[in-house]
């Protein structure tokens, strides 16, 4: 399945922690989601995740876990997709990218996706 990524204006990365959440674009969106920030070049995850995008990541950044990482200058992707498919693409994403945070994911057949990097 190839996703499409949200990144913020001008094609930067989001960071995690500035995204307005209130803006229209968050409205309803349902999908999944990857919070990282780079060591050498290199994505390290932090945590991923599905769901409704502007009320999960509005609970990350309340998550000590995930604020430990603060000083990391962590950044934020979203894409859009139904329901039905978040389950196996989060376990795609959790087998993928091992996440810092987070050790509960679906138990499903995972659905690879491409990946935002």
């Amino acid at each position: 399945m190839n996703l499409k990524w949200n990144d913020c204006k001008g094609d930067q990365w989001c960071p995690f922690l500035d995204v307005d959440l209130n803006h229209s674009h968050f409205n309803d969106m349902e999908g999944v989601y990857i919070i990282w920030y780079w060591d050498n070049d290199k994505p390290v995850t932090v945590r991923i995740g599905q769901g409704i995008i502007k009320d999960r990541l509005s609970e990350h950044r309340k998550d000590p876990e995930i604020l430990e990482y603060e000083d990391k200058d962590m950044y934020v992707t979203w894409a859009r997709i139904g329901m039905s498919e978040q389950d196996a693409v989060e376990k795609y994403l959790a087998d993928t990218l091992e996440p810092l945070v987070g050790e509960s994911f679906p138990d499903v057949y995972p659905r690879e996706v491409n990946l935002p990097w």
